[in-house]
């Protein structure tokens, strides 16, 4: 007996139902996207927020920073009670701890750069923790992609190279740039003994957000221990906070913070505390990592409007060239076997995650 042919209406629903299945993901994850750009374009102008008032206030970074940080822990404390549930083992809360130190070294060095740099050099030299992918291949990768990671760290020096040159901003840059009106401030060029700064700060967050990665394996967990690292890092920083504040030159730099003020509330709620939410949420749903292209060129648009708004030193295709070479250096950096990987998994193997990883048994939530 010959099976009935299916009719055109049904092989119609069968198409419809496969398309619309194909583009479900696409739309359940369009008001992701737009969450992680706005989210992303708030943490930035908080970045320029900050840089403006720390270089009209002469207050102290270290002391500023920890002031934020205050606040913040008590958030993240309130809102995740990692003493609630199952206990912690020490397995998870050490590396954590060791983690909040690093935190605090990063916040030193990236307020220091930023204060050097600028809000765009800052925010740029983030992305310098890719280098972990060369190092990762380095030693524990295949040695077929270890050249072309290779070449992506030198598209990345290069990029950087550039921005130490002043490609990115109207005075120094060899390429047109838009917008004839005058300066109320040159920017000088840095220099690459100044970029050091910031790009340590940059593979220090890398190292951090491995850590955490190795450390955490659920998406609760993560919350818990991150509000464990904030609050390591608040007592990291605590000691230099008050260091700064005796023999620094503004010595009474915590007390005077307009603590009201739009630098400090858009540095503690999306600076802080909102950014880990919405890139948890990118990195969970997205796949989409920090240290990636994809990241960068959110990042890019970001930095282009918040640079017109504030009327700095900027070259708009100085800086497109910079941030296209740095974003290839990044991909070529972190690249590995992407065919056969998802975009998050590859990234993490490309920074070491499961390299050497031992097996570990299911962890409290």
């Amino acid at each position: 007996m010959m099976s009935p042919k299916p009719s055109a209406s049904a092989s119609a629903d069968g198409g419809g139902g496969a398309s619309s299945s194909r583009s479900t993901p696409t739309a359940r994850s369009t008001p992701l996207q737009v969450i992680h750009i706005l989210g992303n374009f708030m943490r930035i102008w908080s970045v320029y927020s900050l840089y403006s008032y720390l270089s009209n206030s002469g207050d102290s970074i270290v002391g500023f920073i920890f002031s934020c940080l205050v606040p913040t822990s008590v958030i993240f404390l309130v809102l995740q009670k990692p003493w609630k549930g199952r206990p912690l083992p020490n397995s998870q809360v050490v590396p954590t701890v060791v983690n909040g130190g690093i935190l605090a070294l990063y916040f030193v060095l990236w307020g220091k750069g930023l204060l050097a740099c600028g809000p765009l050099v800052a925010l740029l030299a983030e992305y310098a923790g890719a280098v972990l992918g060369v190092l990762s291949a380095a030693l524990y990768g295949r040695k077929v992609n270890i050249w072309k990671k290779i070449g992506g760290l030198a598209a990345m020096l290069v990029a950087y190279y550039l921005l130490s040159n002043g490609w990115s901003t109207r005075t120094h840059s060899p390429l047109y740039s838009f917008g004839s009106e005058p300066l109320e401030k040159a920017t000088q060029t840095i220099g690459m003994k100044e970029m050091v700064v910031p790009i340590t700060a940059g593979i220090l967050s890398a190292l951090r957000r491995v850590l955490a990665r190795r450390v955490s394996l659920k998406n609760q967990l993560k919350r818990r221990l991150h509000a464990i690292t904030i609050a390591s890092a608040t007592c990291f920083l605590f000691p230099f906070a008050m260091w700064d504040t005796i023999l620094g030159s503004a010595s009474d730099s915590i007390v005077k913070l307009q603590l009201p003020s739009w630098a400090y509330l858009s540095t503690v709620v999306f600076g802080m505390v909102l950014i880990f939410y919405v890139d948890n949420v990118a990195e969970e749903k997205l796949h989409l990592v920090f240290s990636s292209p994809r990241h960068l060129m959110v990042s890019t648009g970001c930095i282009i409007v918040l640079e017109i708004l504030y009327k700095m030193d900027f070259s708009l295709f100085g800086f497109l060239v910079c941030s296209v070479i740095l974003g290839f250096g990044i991909f070529e950096a972190t690249s590995l076997e992407r065919s056969k990987k998802s975009p998050l998994e590859a990234h993490e193997l490309s920074n070491g995650v499961f390299h050497n990883q031992l097996p570990i048994s299911e962890l409290p939530s």
